[in-house]
């Protein structure tokens, strides 16, 4: 088959970001569908669903790791692949693709053998109880033995959207996400696996979809092939992949450490109740957020191609353009959440108490999301442009350095207890994103001029 070379220097700067970007969001809320059917199923096994569902939001930290480290490679050598495209040097980036996948397929098999000679210490640092440890232990063991595939899956995605193949990148994830709809109840419910069940469905789908991506990068359809010649590690080529994706590492990582803050407060200050809660709160926030992820990193590709040919007025456009559709979207979804709580929690547990306890808590938590958009899109820019430092730093800024340390003492001022944990999101929302955007634009600005 003849290969269809990519040019995101033809036609409209808006027509090509929805090209990619569509595709690019419908894959992230498919890819969503992994983890959201679970804890829909789960939150329903019987008298158990509300302490089952507690236990799977403990796996989340474990979970969210495993994707930091396939954002390193993945979102470090996507952009790069992109850059070297529109410099024409297609050779490079096939050698961009190929170690990216190595390293994806080593740190995979690192992680497997860590999380499970670890789970049970981790677990309860995490804020597990005696009560909810079980379910947890029985979710994350069989989670854990599909690291390499959720590596390579989300790691190695991001090639086929910097190449332009959109629709094959959504299919990627729709084949894997689909089959998980379909296992998990025949798993958890026909057959009685219960949280066993919910974890093999994930398992099995992660696998149809890793078979798929790999066909399609070892096939003549794609431009640039995963080739023998391509895979050895080179130590500089591997560095400047890894500095680039930092910052999506450092942002994923951060999710990670904010769930264990969270949830060893909650449990802590509130019990079991409120680690249920939170597990429910921070799935309505993925559901919410994944569309404008997709969206702004969906854009990305086409800023690094740009980028690498030039043409800063495009540029220009595509900032201005990712922001207002960004920060419209999230307004819209905060107007959702502000009238319609109970139907948000009711997608994932029935239970009166945990629904009752919830409705004010999500209030809270959505304050002001519409900054988040600001954030999202301040980062998908640096990373676009290889600015890795400014990108890595804003990740940092708004959980590490924010986040964490509200969750940890805001509970503790003035009687403010869980409250204090939820209150932690919408501030950092608020410096966060200002401060992100507001450097972007300044710096992106002074680089435009010198051009």
């Amino acid at each position: 088959m003849k290969e269809q070379k990519t040019d995101f220097l033809q036609g409209s700067v808006y027509r090509n970001i929805w090209s990619l970007a569509l595709p690019m969001m419908a894959a992230q809320l498919i890819n969503l569908l992994y983890n959201v059917v679970d804890r829909m199923y789960i939150g329903r096994i019987g008298d158990a669903g509300a302490m089952a569902l507690t236990g799977l939001g403990l796996c989340f930290p474990i979970i969210t790791i495993v994707s930091a480290f396939a954002s390193l490679f993945g979102s470090g050598g996507g952009p790069l692949c992109s850059i070297e495209l529109g410099k024409g040097n297609e050779e490079e980036a096939e050698r961009i693709m190929g170690n990216a996948f190595t390293m994806l397929l080593g740190t995979g098999i690192v992680l497997t053998g860590l999380g499970i000679a670890m789970h049970r210490t981790l677990l309860y640092w995490f804020g597990a109880s005696d009560a909810t440890y079980p379910f947890a232990r029985d979710y994350i063991l069989i989670y854990l033995c599909g690291t390499v595939l959720v590596m390579i899956n989300l790691g190695m995605n991001g090639f086929l959207n910097s190449q332009g193949f959109g629709r094959a990148a959504m299919m990627t994830v729709t084949l894997g996400a689909a089959a998980n709809i379909v296992l998990d109840p025949v798993f958890i419910f026909a057959l009685g696996m219960g949280v066993k069940g919910a974890a093999l469905a994930t398992v099995l789908s992660q696998m149809l979809s890793c078979l798929w991506i790999m066909r399609f990068l070892t096939s003549p359809k794609a431009m640039l092939r995963l080739k023998r010649q391509t895979l050895r590690p080179q130590g500089r080529r591997v560095l400047r992949i890894a500095a680039l994706g930092f910052s999506g590492f450092v942002m994923q990582a951060n999710n990670g450490l904010v769930q264990i803050a969270c949830n060893a407060t909650l449990q802590a200050f509130g019990g079991d109740l409120y680690v249920g809660v939170m597990t429910v709160v921070n799935t309505v926030r993925e559901i919410l957020t994944m569309p404008v992820l997709g969206f702004t990193n969906g854009a990305t590709p086409v800023i690094s191609f740009d980028y690498g040919a030039g043409r800063m007025d495009r540029i220009k456009r595509s900032i201005r353009f990712i922001t207002a559709a960004a920060v419209i979207y999230s307004l819209a979804a905060w107007a959702l959440v502000f009238f319609f709580p109970r139907l948000f929690i009711r997608m994932f547990s029935g239970d009166g108490a945990l629904v009752e306890t919830a409705v004010p808590l999500l209030h809270l938590y959505f304050f002001g999301f519409f900054m988040m958009a600001l954030q999202f899109a301040g980062q998908s820019t640096f990373l676009a442009l290889g600015k890795s430092k400014q990108a890595t730093f804003f990740s940092l800024l708004r959980k590490t350095f924010i986040v964490v340390p509200l969750t940890l003492l805001l509970p503790r001022v003035g009687g403010l207890g869980v409250r204090g944990v939820f209150m932690a999101e919408p501030v950092s929302n608020f410096v966060g994103g200002l401060a992100c955007y507001g450097t972007m634009l300044w710096i992106v600005r002074r680089e435009l001029k010198s051009r």
